[in-house]
């Protein structure tokens, strides 16, 4: 039995085991009556709840080093825990490290774990936590976590954004040179990681799902189907995933997981006993869930019709909509003309237009991205990018009419996401392109599907198009001109973010941001026009359900309920 091959680590003495034992089969005689479990609140606090949840869809994937879609990211941060994380601030602090240093060149980081941070599977699945399921988590899980992010053969959508560490070309280019990767377990509590220069940004990159553990052992127990089912998944965080079961033509699928009694501690509590979750197969069936009350909340693009007197809803202004042009259209293939729109996009008309939902956009990463605790753009001021101006759209229109060799320019219509904003606003800039320009750009509202067709058959002139990062960072958000196909055009030949991971300090850190933002500005492929707010709405009866509108995630470890 796997789990079982690691007894000989387990160094935990027996009066700790006794007590972490008897906390569990407490909670296993409560397995057949939940609703009793979850009234048990102790002293009121609002612990002890079974949170009935949501998931749009069936996690691809719960493998933290893989996993990008906003089911499997909410999944995996009720999953695992890793080295330090973002407070409510957006300031990074300890969670399984203890303490940290770092190097006076800023290229060394030494990180002290917790020796109270356990992996737990349960082995023969009887809900009790036995003295052999449970083991420590070691610094050779973090290793092994961030070699598996390099790894060529993974295929990692994060490998970019790790490519600071000392020995991270070498290892990405050929999978037999992982021992190059100067990531080092110096004993089982002691982690050492050298960078090849310093990186602002590295201990925020941390605090990614990316660099949660992997344990190898267990990894390769799976043979190949780790993260992909319920026996394939190893919890070292607030829940472990007790059942998980999906039939894409059925409907009673469901993802139950249960608390994780080993990693509670003085400085983690986890409040709920149980997370159920219903995967469904649409956004618009997790809402549904929500009227029934059959789901203490959910996350949105759009909140119209929920009333903030009667519900918890958090908005974050985590997205960037900005247009983007066909490469192959024969008129907005043209730099002048799409210059000629950039500049005529009138921003300031849309004020006493927009609510709380959107915002007049300049640059390209959005407010909610924080640096140190402060929204990036605080520190830079978009107005920088602010280059209205009627007189210069009319010259680069002319200069567009004589490269095109057309008298006037026809119409196009702009395809919008009709689920993700509404295009009343659009309308509002359609007017000033026209009244300043003489050109009539409509506006085509489709459903999220014919969009994503749209856009992946090349069947458009311009799109609204939302860009958003995989994770809370500027560089995450850039990196989408690097990966994703319809941006790739708007930033210039071989563009990517080493810059950006060069930044030595968080002054250098903005200043290498802002610089990428006008670069990709300059080429007039993508002209930003709207920062969008996405939430979480929630029932009045809960507090601290944490949600990251970048990964998607919903966290309910803190979470509390009071009904």
């Amino acid at each position: 039995m796997v789990v079982r091959a690691f007894e000989k680590r387990m160094e935990i003495n027996v009066k700790e085991k006794r007590k972490i034992f008897s906390i569990a089969a407490c909670a296993v005689m409560c397995i057949t009556g939940v609703t009793g479990c979850g009234s048990g609140n102790k002293k009121g606090d609002g612990s002890g709840h079974m949170y009935r949840a949501a998931l749009a869809y069936n996690p691809k994937s719960l493998d933290p080093q893989y996993a990008t879609d906003p089911s499997s990211a909410t999944v995996i941060k009720n999953l695992y825990s890793g080295l330090v994380m973002k407070d409510e601030n957006g300031s990074i602090s300890c969670c399984n490290a203890k303490d940290y240093s770092v190097s006076a060149d800023g290229c060394v980081y030494t990180f002290h774990l917790r020796e109270d941070n356990y992996w737990f599977f349960d082995e023969n699945n009887d809900d009790i936590i036995d003295d052999d399921e449970y083991f420590p988590v070691t610094a050779d899980d973090y290793v092994f976590a961030l070699r598996r992010i390099l790894d060529p053969n993974m295929h990692s959508p994060f490998a970019s954004e790790f490519m600071c560490l000392s020995g991270s070309r070498l290892a990405r280019d050929n999978a037999h040179s992982m021992e190059a990767l100067e990531v080092v377990a110096k004993d089982d509590y002691t982690l050492e990681i050298s960078l090849d220069y310093p990186c602002a940004e590295f201990l925020s990159l941390l605090a990614t799902p990316a660099a949660y553990p992997c344990n190898e052992e267990f990894f390769l127990s799976t043979k190949g189907r780790y993260g992909l089912d319920d026996r394939s998944v190893m919890s070292n965080g607030p829940f472990y995933v007790r059942q998980w079961y999906y039939d894409p033509y059925g409907n009673a699928n469901i993802l139950y997981m249960r608390k994780n009694e080993v990693n509670e501690n003085e400085s983690y509590d986890i409040y709920p006993t149980f997370v159920s979750f219903s995967i469904e197969k649409s956004e618009a069936a997790v809402k549904q869930c929500f009227k029934d009350d059959t789901a203490e909340c959910f996350s949105s693009v759009k909140v119209g019709g929920y009333n903030p007197k009667k519900y918890h809803i958090s908005g974050y202004k985590a997205m960037t909509l900005g247009l983007i042009f066909n490469p192959s259209d024969k008129l907005y293939s043209n730099e002048n003309l799409r210059r000629a729109v950039a500049l005529a996009a009138d921003r300031e008309a849309l004020k006493g237009e927009t609510g709380s939902d959107i915002q007049p956009a300049y640059g390209i990463i959005p407010p909610a991205v924080d640096i140190v605790g402060r929204s990036y753009r605080e520190l830079s001021s978009e107005k920088q990018f602010d280059i209205y101006d009627t007189k210069a759209a009319a010259d680069a229109l002319a200069k567009a009419k004589s490269e095109l060799k057309v008298s006037s320019v026809e119409s196009v219509k702009i395809i919008v996401d009709s689920s993700t904003v509404d295009s009343r606003y659009l309308h509002v800039l359609s007017q000033h392109w026209q009244d300043s320009l003489g050109i009539y750009i409509g506006i085509e509202d489709l459903t999220s599907k014919e969009f994503n067709e749209r856009i992946e058959s090349g069947d458009y002139s311009i799109a609204l198009y939302p860009v958003k990062g995989d994770f809370n960072s500027g560089l995450a958000v850039l990196d989408k001109f690097r990966t994703t196909d319809c941006l790739k055009h708007a930033a210039v030949d071989g563009f990517n973010t080493d810059d950006v991971l060069k930044s030595s300090s968080v002054t250098e850190l903005v200043n290498s941001y802002t610089a990428a933002e006008k670069g990709i500005l300059d080429k007039f492929g993508f002209v930003p026009l709207f920062y969008k707010s996405t939430y979480l709405v929630a029932k009045d009866t809960n507090e601290d359900i944490i949600y990251d509108p970048f990964t998607g995630s919903i966290d309910y470890r803190i979470a509390k309920n009071y009904s």
